[in-house]
């Protein structure tokens, strides 16, 4: 009877498992802060806009100082739908505490790319926080996203902090929205 366990025991796929989850969390020693948000890297600029509503064209460098929500969705996106409620309600409550929410619409579909189809879903939604518009995954590419809906905070150093992507987590993006606002010498 040998000692060596096999391939496929029990012990053999749950420490394999519990290996592969604590792959996937990134270390706090690599890059989170004291408040426990990652640091990603500087935040790529909005790349290849097609139009902008509800605002004029915006840069992360004017933004410098503020923490910036740059949601990537589209309009026929169930699950982006349903974090539209959430997104809406972070732009208003913490506008004035220094939050910009910009929407990056990129298209899935042809007609997504229809700056009409756009409007009106802006329109139908309630959305007034700035909405750049996409159609060539430019800035999708910058941040390397591949994901609908994506959230991705912006610290006031123009540095990614935290991201999130699918529906969910809505207490904890808000969370680290909050976590990001209070920090001292955001800016």
């Amino acid at each position: 009877m040998s000692m060596t366990p096999s391939l496929y025991s029990p012990r053999r796929r749950v420490f394999l498992g519990a290996l592969a989850s604590l792959a996937a969390v990134p270390p706090l020693a690599a890059g989170a802060g004291s408040d426990g948000l990652h640091d990603w890297g500087i935040a790529p600029d909005f790349r290849g806009i097609a139009k902008w509503f509800n605002s004029p064209a915006l840069s992360l460098a004017q933004l410098r100082g503020q923490i910036v929500l740059v949601d990537f969705w589209t309009h026929a996106c169930i699950n982006c739908l349903r974090t539209l409620p959430h997104v809406n309600r972070w732009a208003a409550t913490y506008r004035k505490q220094g939050l910009v929410v910009v929407g990056v619409h990129t298209p899935e579909f042809a007609f997504e790319r229809s700056a009409g189809n756009v409007q009106a879903a802006i329109k139908r939604y309630g959305i007034a926080h700035p909405v750049a518009m996409d159609n060539d995954y430019a800035t999708w590419r910058a941040y390397d996203n591949r994901y609908w809906p994506a959230h991705y905070l912006v610290d006031g150093q123009g540095r990614i902090r935290y991201r999130h992507f699918g529906e969910g987590d809505y207490e904890r993006t808000e969370a680290a929205i909050h976590a990001l606002l209070t920090r001292p010498g955001r800016a």
